[in-house]
């Protein structure tokens, strides 16, 4: 399920509280500044009154600028960056004392701590310690802990919807603890890792595949490829069955297989842990935030890389198949060798034609003339190739599938996350239903383009809407969706998600697949020329 406007509001609503915010940090900087000193009249003793008041701040907050807690960067918010020679878009906690850790709470859609030194799991207390030599006074004292002080004490639900109150309240949260070193002397180490951990849920909305992409894959990807595969993956709410459809996009971001934190009692011990995960933008990578530049074509390479061996073993399979089936046919009578020249002659009369995918949905939304689109695409010159993924489907399939392909065709839908399985420069047309405007573009359309794809947004009129059957042409449903969206989630899923079919309107249609096809005819004439020269 993808949220429509509930999040937009509450994403709005989120920065309006940042704004206020940073008012109110403001008039404290203001007044930590100022401290009335600038009014004064005696103007020569201004330079040694400014001199006082500035030392005086600094000795307030250094206790606070220097270590690390919760309040820290709402504080380091309100005096600026300090981190403006790491350059602007170093985030928070990207450097790490040994013995401490750091918690960056500035994003609306996650918060990520990094514990850096001793780091020990406690699965049965849905614990995580840091064991520290650091002396108790550089943090906040929090008392007392099962006999043993407590430095620090961090909480955090390691998921990236940060902002919805509802589903956050379904993740396990996590009690981060820094203690004395001497507190560890009766917490042995049942399995001790030489590479870092990375601590995140598969809960919340795992099940669908734009949620396991944009919340899970995409920020896993972005938190961890500057490990270089040397990272452990410690996942709360453990599913097998995922770990069986991501096993071979894991690999490409670890050497070491997943830990089930609450599945695994033992105490495995870390030179340093991530706890949640970084996340940019909708389906998507800001190279400007990664290191070496890292992009979302970056990302779409490593699953390339992941799915190409299974996809090789599927080619394989299906050659000794033809062999066996060909083998077979010429043992039979001598009709085969006609059944023969006419799949020769009808692979033939595939080359040269460019691929197009229809991503077919069953339920809401279904194009009802899907029909008549094939046999339209056919007539225009496409291979038609029909996919209809569901949750059991295996990705590599999809991925061979789309990968080969050189059009996309989809309704607005939890499948349109599969352009990540499209190459740079091909074609994606997305159908939009009434009302998922906004959502088509923020979700997959703008994703898309920053992919590089070539992308085509196909807003049907209300005619091509199976509401035009319900509703009179003048209600409000079918003249103005965005009034009717900003009634609530409800109203958008029960109407426009659930409550609606296509039937495309084939001659306006018609005119984007006619300009997909000649535009992809054009690149294949260009890849052509380029390989005979």
């Amino acid at each position: 399920m993808v949220h429509y406007h509930r999040y937009h509001h509450q994403f709005c609503r989120k920065g309006q509280k940042h704004v206020e915010e940073d008012e109110e940090s403001q008039v404290l900087m203001m007044e930590c500044g100022g401290s009335g000193y600038f009014h004064k009249r005696a103007r020569p003793k201004l330079l040694s009154l400014l001199i006082i008041s500035l030392l005086s701040c600094s000795f307030i907050l250094a206790p606070h600028l220097f270590f690390n807690s919760v309040s820290t960067f709402s504080l380091l918010y309100s005096f600026g960056d300090p981190f403006a020679d790491m350059g602007a878009n170093t985030p928070l906690c990207s450097s790490v004392s040994n013995g401490t850790i750091c918690c960056d709470r500035s994003s609306i859609r996650s918060d990520i701590c990094v514990m850096k030194g001793d780091v020990r799991t406690h699965s049965a207390s849905s614990s995580i310690f840091l064991y520290t030599s650091r002396d108790e006074n550089d943090f906040v004292n929090y008392g007392d802990d099962e006999g043993d002080e407590v430095i620090q004490h961090e909480k955090i639900r390691p998921y990236t919807r940060k902002w919805e109150k509802g589903t956050m309240d379904t993740i396990d949260e996590l009690d981060l603890i820094a203690k004395n070193e001497h507190s560890g002397v009766n917490h042995h180490c049942d399995v001790r890792h030489d590479v870092p951990a990375v601590f995140f849920s598969t809960g919340g909305y795992t099940g669908n595949v734009y949620h396991e992409f944009n919340d899970g894959i995409l920020p896993l990807f972005i938190t961890s490829q500057h490990f270089n595969k040397k990272v452990v993956f410690v996942i709360l709410e453990y599913h097998d069955w995922w770990i069986l459809k991501y096993g071979d996009v894991l690999s490409q971001f670890s050497d070491y297989p997943a830990i089930d934190f609450s599945g695994d009692k033992r105490i495995h011990c870390f030179p340093e842990a991530i706890v949640g995960l970084r996340i940019h933008d909708e389906l998507t990578v800001d190279s400007s935030l990664m290191e070496g530049n890292k992009s979302i074509v970056d990302f779409r390479n490593h699953l390339d890389q992941a799915y190409w061996p299974r996809i090789r073993g599927l080619i394989q399979d299906e050659e000794q198949e033809a062999k066996e089936k060909l083998e077979k046919m010429l043992h039979l009578s001598p009709t085969s060798e006609t059944s023969l020249n006419i799949e020769k002659e009808e692979q033939e009369d595939w080359l040269g034609k460019p691929t197009l995918v229809i991503l077919s949905r069953n339920g809401s939304r279904a194009l009802t003339n899907e029909n008549l689109l094939v046999k339209m695409a056919k007539d225009i010159g496409f291979r038609v190739n029909i996919l209809r993924p569901d949750r059991t489907s295996e990705l590599a399939k999809i991925y061979r599938a789309l990968n080969a392909s050189d059009v996309m065709i989809g309704v607005h839908g939890a499948a349109m996350t599969h352009f990540l399985f499209m190459r740079p420069g091909s074609v994606f047309i997305q159908i939009i239903p009434l009302g998922t405007d906004w959502a088509a573009e923020t979700y997959y359309g703008e994703p898309a383009r920053k992919l590089g794809l070539k992308y085509i947004g196909y807003e049907i009129v209300p005619k091509e809407s199976s509401l035009y059957e319900k509703y009179n042409k003048n209600d409000i449903v079918l003249r103005d969706p965005e009034t009717v969206n900003k009634k609530g989630w409800e109203y958008t899923k029960n109407i426009y998600l659930d409550g609606q079919n296509v039937r495309l309107g084939l001659r306006r249609f018609r005119k984007r697949l006619v300009r997909a096809y000649d535009y992809s005819i054009a690149k294949m004439n260009r890849h052509v020329h380029l390989q005979s020269q």
